[in-house]
């Protein structure tokens, strides 16, 4: 079984604009409106935060290349931001068994 590439593989975006920063929060299609614990860290995939435009993952990359911050949520979301050089890969962290990984531009 081989794995989808970019243009089959959708996730949820958000932007939000806070003063100066953009603040993009992209998660794997399946996991929002979830909530995944791991001892005392818990991250609530709400559809506030995440609930956004669905839109294919190469879209989604392009987005978060403008953000002076980023969150990315879910196995896809994340390889993709690696890819992209967006995050480095010892930056991210799992819990519950989802991959995140943050991204803060310093302007």
């Amino acid at each position: 079984m081989s794995e989808p590439d970019s243009s089959e593989i959708e996730v949820y975006v958000k932007v939000h604009h806070h003063g100066k920063d953009v603040v993009v929060a992209i998660c794997d299609e399946d996991l929002l409106g979830k909530t995944f614990s791991e001892g005392a860290v818990k991250i609530e995939v709400s559809e506030k935060f995440y609930g956004g435009e669905k839109m294919r993952i190469g879209e989604a990359m392009k987005i978060a290349k403008k953000a002076t911050i980023a969150n990315f949520l879910g196995r896809n979301t994340v390889k993709y931001a690696v890819k992209n050089k967006l995050v480095h890969k010892d930056a991210v962290i799992v819990i519950a068994s989802i991959p995140h990984a943050q991204l803060i531009k310093m302007i």
